[in-house]
């Protein structure tokens, strides 16, 4: 009798298990349904158009891979110089609004993390440099509102599925270590990435700088102006509940999680959502968990803006701990020396975006390392002339908008 009663617990708890993996898998199904997300993903094609050195001791390859709308993501991947049997870690770079892998921040981290031995993948977002008709960058092209609100969801949908995509090209890679691999986003990034790394359980460690604070009905990530890509996918998920606190919840089931702000950001209203804000939120991601595995951590720079802090020594003295760098020890990290990017920026002559003159945004940054290039534009061109222009429509919004709105008249998922 006393061993029936065992057996009973046993598949009592083995139930409870599988029953509570079911409800998360379940959630990350309707999210990914909500925003259009293709099940199962497209195989990424992947596609490379040579290489270059921008920096020493660094290659990056020129590359393409497929995403959502039958559609092609351009990226440049860094990695260290050299043949190598090693696996590495791995990292996804998320840009910001009006950002693109020719964005000094995507470059600079590129460089900066293949130095610490990390396979490190920028693309450009849909609109952006070589997924705009005319390669102009800072276009801002997907934030036009086009009805109807479908539209949207299908925009957030694209933008998670190519970095979702990033993650399957790496996944090819055989000098990627496939338990290692970290996403990270910055701004509009942060809540791609947030939704990237809620329901894709590749991905080993996130980060979320300059945003990262999932706040209630009404809110800042509910109003934002930026409807295509922020706040009606943001709305769009309300089924969740509590969405903070459960796509919280869904990132810990996945893996660790990091949050990083500058106190005096106002861009995404960081003022009003400080340390006990983001307790809050702890707590209630924990109740929703039952537990605190993994549930996300938290940081401020005092004093800073609107940031990539993905670059500062704080969030790569994390990333150590989560990806375990071989080039780098946390010893070595903490006695790196640091650049201020306003003073970096008006040695190499970059003047846009203006935000690099803003000291308490951009250009206030103290970014790792001092000796990373400005690595020219032209050279972050990943499709060569030849092949953009014959195949330009593989790339572009306009293409986007046109399969999109095909598929909402069709009613096709």
């Amino acid at each position: 009798m006393r061993i029936f009663a065992l057996l009973v617990l046993a598949w009592i708890g083995w139930a409870a298990q599988a029953a509570e993996k079911q409800h998360w898998a379940e959630l990350r199904n309707q999210i990914e349904r909500t925003l259009h997300v293709p099940e199962p993903l497209p195989n990424p094609q992947p596609k490379g158009y040579g290489q270059f050195s921008p920096a020493p001791g660094v290659t990056a390859d020129r590359v393409a891979y497929s995403t959502a709308y039958s559609l092609r993501v351009p990226a440049i991947v860094y990695h260290p110089e050299g043949a190598t049997i090693m696996q590495h870690p791995a990292i996804v770079v998320v840009n910001g609004h009006a950002g693109d892998k020719s964005s000094w921040y995507a470059y600079w981290a590129g460089i900066l993390y293949a130095r610490a031995g990390a396979v490190v993948l920028t693309y450009d977002p849909i609109g952006e440099y070589e997924r705009n008709a005319e390669r102009r960058s800072g276009t801002n092209q997907h934030d036009e509102y086009i009805a109807p609100d479908d539209m949207a969801r299908r925009m957030g949908g694209l933008m998670v599925t190519d970095a979702m995509q990033a993650v399957s090209y790496l996944l090819t890679r055989k000098d990627v270590d496939r338990k290692h691999i970290a996403v990270m986003g910055y701004s509009m990034g942060s809540f791609i990435s947030s939704l990237v790394c809620a329901v894709d359980t590749r991905i080993h460690a996130c980060v979320l700088v300059g945003g990262g604070d999932l706040d209630a009905p009404g809110g800042y990530w509910d109003s934002s102006y930026k409807k295509m890509c922020q706040s009606i996918p943001y709305q769009s998920l309300r089924f969740l509940g509590d969405r903070g606190a459960v796509l919280y919840a869904l990132m810990a089931k996945r893996g660790p999680t990091l949050v990083w702000n500058g106190t005096a950001d106002k861009t995404v209203d960081i003022p009003h959502h400080d340390e006990a804000w983001f307790e809050d939120l702890r707590k209630r991601t924990i109740a929703e968990l039952g537990n605190s595995k993994d549930v996300f951590e938290f940081g401020f720079t005092p004093g800073g803006g609107h940031r990539p802090y993905f670059v500062t020594k704080p969030v790569a003295l994390w990333l150590e701990q989560q990806l375990h760098f071989p080039n780098w020890t946390k010893k070595q990290i903490e006695e790196m020396p640091e650049t201020q990017i306003s003073d970096w920026a008006a040695k190499n002559g970059l003047t846009t975006p203006s935000s690099l003159k803003n000291e308490t945004g951009e250009g206030g940054t103290m970014a790792l390392g001092n000796d990373i290039p400005a690595v020219p534009r032209a050279e972050l061109h990943a499709i060569p002339e030849a092949v953009w222009d014959a195949e330009r429509d593989n790339f572009v919004y306009e293409t986007w908008v046109d399969r999109a709105k095909t598929a909402v008249g069709s009613g096709a998922p």
